[in-house]
């Protein structure tokens, strides 16, 4: 104690107790009290110290004192010390803040677009700025993960040529080739690809993309990923290369992950949770219970099924439902709610019943019929949620569902952390519109080696070298083998209806890389800023990006996008159709 010292920092709080004045000051290492006391500040600096401003940048000189116990912050790393002020300096006036950073714990913050706004006052909370300590410590652990399994990290293009990757591209004109575009990239994709050919075994890079989509609580317009490729790999050493840096970042972040992930086959995890990103943190999986209603007939009386339920599986569809342990008690009002989510899912509603003692009682026994009812075993006190129809309904009906059940306060997870991989995806999917196949996620992955005689006569049945990791629930990243033999690219893109002229055009610069010796090869995509914000407890990207957009795509803070002068339209020889 006694020990002099010299402090800059923000003022946090100002308490005028009458003769005294304290100072809270901040940094972004925290807070520390600053004590006035006319005992041994000189009087100017009181006279100052009670006219300062909060978010008024300081300068201060003193001695470390002890702080009195009963006066001690349990919330300030520094709450056993204080810093007796001998001068004090203005060197940041500061108007007054249209939003506040300093808040009480459980007091409401403003409105996001207004914290939007502003920004640089939103960035001095000590929640945010924890936020972007951690960001930095998980890139760095990042870095040395990726180079300890002897990764190289080289940088791609930012201004790239426009290739399909499932979302418009954000197009750059050239000024010095009229009427040209460059496009940000919405992946390194084919440049990792060339480097694999180039002779770069093992590359990684913490990648800027851009996707110029509909924003989401987890989507920005621009994000940062953790981009890997290696050659001479299967599916499985790229996932171990990826479990790695996940243990890693998680380890940075306090928790102990175990290896290696389970893993799930895409059919499977539909068939058991209705979606391929599911929460196995929860049991609730998804039975069929077709069977039941089968054996239990549908000759019209009494014991048997409701029409709707007879249509849906002579179509072709299934009755396939969860059981909720110790469901019966939920009141009838939660029940609904249930069905409301079913309802918003694309169900027309949702069949329910609940077990009491050897019976089953509630609306479903009607929808099911008492016979094929009593064929559905279960133990007293279990609820059952059921709907019929085809698996692409049922499925993202009952998914739901059981969200809305993980959702529950009441609900238990069995652990905290729950990672697995997602397998086999499909390599195409009918467009809703057209009908024709689309790439299930990029054309440049590779069809399953077993499924290779499916490509042309049923390419929606051939499977791909697809894998996603997924955690909690979330999507955590995607990757794949990809396609080196230049004849099997070109029928990928024959699939998609891209013509000759256009696959040369628009992909002619990878198969010329191609022709040269391409090694076998895949590669994986971490969404770091979805990393960050789950480690970090946040609701959404905007917390761990520094200067995030709204979801309607607009930087508030700077105004932008923003109208251009003219002669800057002209002189990229471009003109704007008024609206």
């Amino acid at each position: 104690m006694g020990q002099p010292v010299r402090l800059g920092g923000w003022v946090h709080r100002r308490r005028d107790l009458g003769g005294l004045v304290f100072l809270d000051l901040r940094d972004r290492t925290g807070l520390v009290q600053l004590s006035c006391d006319p005992d041994y500040t000189p009087p100017d600096v009181m006279e100052l110290a009670a006219r300062v401003g909060v978010e008024q940048v300081l300068l201060v000189e003193g001695e470390v004192a002890q702080r009195p116990e009963a006066a001690r912050d349990p919330t300030m790393g520094t709450r056993e010390i204080e810093v007796g002020v001998r001068s004090l300096e203005v060197v940041g006036p500061a108007i007054t803040p249209p939003i506040q950073v300093a808040f009480k714990e459980g007091e409401a913050l403003p409105a996001e677009e207004l914290r939007l706004k502003y920004r640089i006052l939103d960035l001095r909370r000590p929640e945010l700025q924890q936020n972007f300590v951690l960001r930095h410590r998980l890139l760095q652990r990042a870095r040395r993960s990726m180079s300890d399994q002897g990764f190289l990290e080289i940088e791609t293009p930012i201004l790239t040529k426009p290739t399909p990757e499932g979302a418009r591209d954000y197009l750059v004109p050239s000024r010095q080739y009229p009427g040209e575009f460059y496009a940000l990239p919405q992946s390194p994709q084919i440049y990792k690809q060339l480097l694999m050919v180039a002779g770069f075994d093992r590359y990684f890079q913490i990648a800027r993309c851009f996707r110029d989509e509909d924003l989401r609580a987890d989507r920005q317009p621009e994000f940062t990923q953790i981009d890997l490729e290696a050659s001479f790999v299967s599916p499985e050493d790229v996932q171990g290369f990826v479990e790695q840096v996940l243990v890693d970042l998680w380890d940075e972040a306090g928790h102990r992950i175990d290896q290696p992930f389970p893993r799930l086959s895409y059919v499977d995890a539909m068939e058991r949770f209705g979606l391929d990103k599911p929460d196995l943190r929860y049991g609730w999986e998804i039975r069929d219970l077709t069977g039941a209603v089968a054996e239990g007939g549908a000759d019209g009386g009494a014991g048997s099924p409701a029409p709707f339920v007879v249509e849906a599986l002579a179509d072709g569809g299934r009755l396939r439902g969860i059981m909720v342990p110790g469901g019966a008690e939920f009141t009838r009002r939660e029940i609904d709610g249930l069905t409301q989510l079913a309802r918003d899912a694309g169900a027309g509603g949702l069949i329910w019943a609940r077990r009491r003692d050897a019976e089953w009682e509630g609306q479903g026994v009607k929808a099911l019929g008492a016979d094929s009812a009593s064929r559905i075993e279960a133990p007293p006190g279990d609820l059952l949620l059921a709907a019929a129809g085809p698996d692409d309904v049922t499925s993202g009906v009952l998914a739901a569902v059981r969200a809305g059940l993980i959702g529950r306060p009441d609900a238990r997870p069995s652990s905290e952390h729950a990672f697995c991989w997602v397998v086999d995806f499909p390599l195409f999917e009918r467009d809703p519109e057209s009908g024709e196949p689309v790439p299930a996620h990029h054309p440049f992955t590779a069809p399953h080696p077993d499924d290779l005689e499916l490509l042309k006569r049923a390419p929606t049945r051939c499977r791909s070298t697809h894998y996603d990791v997924v955690y909690n629930g979330n999507e955590l990243g995607s990757g794949s083998i990809r396609i080196t033999d230049i004849e099997l690219q070109r029928t990928i893109f024959r699939q998609l209806g891209i013509s000759e002229s256009d696959i040369g055009r628009r992909f002619g610069f990878l198969l010329d890389g191609l022709q040269f010796g391409a090694p076998p090869h895949g590669g994986f995509a971490i969404g770091f800023d979805r990393v960050v914000m789950l480690l970090a407890g946040a609701e959404s990207l905007r917390e761990v990006i520094a200067f995030p957009k709204t979801a309607r795509g607009q930087a508030l803070f700077e105004g932008a996008p923003t109208p251009v002068d003219p002669q800057e339209i002209s002189e990229l020889n471009l003109e704007l159709k008024r609206q």
